[in-house]
């Protein structure tokens, strides 16, 4: 199982404070059954620190290594949508998963159903560029919520849906247990990840696989 969005880095965003953290957090992982991961710090403000990020992750990569020579590690980014428009499109070269195509982008919460429009165009120009484009965690966006046929069109451009897994417990914002059931019953994501900001985080994700993975796309 790949936990492919999940904030384990030392020191770099909100999530592991340091590299103890990190390994308890890698342990959590592996205990929840995770057998590959994803970093995926925050592009966006005040976080984001390109080459600090990059030296983070190489620096938990010596520790994986010394625990398990074998586990796959990648090195990625949750890249908000209003930091890279901040950037620009030409910085996505550097932002998408590492080796891959993959490019998980970060929509604002609180974003008008209007503003969907923008968010198209960004994700056809992300497409167009050879982008596999990954929505994080949709049920955490108020228009969404209001609205599912937002998320329906998400996957009609070609978009892959990714939820957290803290749906379980009502979310970050204790309002994504109910949308995130109806999209999985659905069948509209193709992801669950920790997107684990510490080791319990990943309590959530066993929890949430074992019930729901067959709804996955």
């Amino acid at each position: 199982m790949r936990d492919m969005h999940c904030h384990i880095l030392p020191g770099v965003d909100d999530g592991a404070s340091d590299m103890q953290e990190s390994l308890a957090m890698f342990a959590a992982a592996r205990s929840a059954g995770v057998t590959s991961i994803t970093c995926t710090p925050h592009c966006r403000e005040p976080y984001f620190d390109y080459l600090g990020m990059w030296k983070a992750f190489r620096a938990f990569e010596h520790e994986v290594r010394a625990i398990d020579a074998s586990f796959p590690l990648q090195m990625g980014f949750e890249v908000n949508y209003d930091k890279l428009m901040e950037l620009g499109l030409g910085w996505a070269q550097r932002l998408h998963f590492d080796g891959t195509n993959e490019f998980l982008l970060e929509l604002s919460v609180g974003a008008s159903p209007s503003r969907f429009g923008d968010y198209e165009r960004t994700i056809f120009e992300l497409q167009g560029m050879g982008y596999d484009v990954i929505i994080a965690h949709p049920e955490r966006y108020t228009a969404i919520q209001s609205n599912l046929d937002l998320a329906r069109e998400l996957t009609h451009m070609g978009c892959k849906l990714q939820a957290s897994a803290d749906f379980v417990k009502g979310g970050r914002f204790g309002r994504e247990r109910r949308p995130a059931i109806k999209m999985l019953k659905e069948g509209l994501y193709t992801y669950i990840a920790s997107d684990a900001h510490y080791a319990g985080h990943y309590g959530y994700l066993r929890q949430t696989m074992a019930k729901w993975a067959d709804s996955l796309d």
